[in-house]
């Protein structure tokens, strides 16, 4: 059983910073891909993020230049540093990756994390 753990959501005002983390925990013998996406009222779950074992990233358009994906391989656990925040960032934010465990790879997805941009 493989478990993703996010934390570090909650309320910013516009312009301001968030670093999310989420932790992988379980039977992993190592983890692909791992992706953030978020999901706003109303509205599909859009991803924002990924980034590879070797380090190699992503970004949806609308967080270039203010999102940065880094992970710790040693720790499984991938994060998010959210600058410039904006109104139109809050929604929750999951945490995805591809798992290698005894049953092959799988996709996990965490429970999500809220994130609310307002003054």
């Amino acid at each position: 059983q493989v478990q993703l753990v996010e934390s570090g959501g909650g309320l910013v005002q516009p312009g301001g910073s968030l670093r999310l983390s989420c932790a992988a925990s379980g039977r992993i013998f190592s983890i692909n891909v791992m992706r953030w996406y978020r999901q706003a009222p109303g509205k599909e779950r859009e991803l924002v993020a990924s980034i590879t074992s070797g380090g190699s990233t992503n970004y949806a358009d609308s967080v270039k230049g203010r999102f940065t994906i880094s992970r710790d391989n040693a720790k499984n656990t991938v994060y998010l540093q959210m600058n410039s925040l904006k109104a139109e960032d809050t929604a929750v934010y999951y945490c995805n990756a591809d798992v290698w465990t005894t049953s092959g790879v799988r996709n996990y997805w965490g429970q999500g994390t809220q994130v609310t941009v307002s003054s």
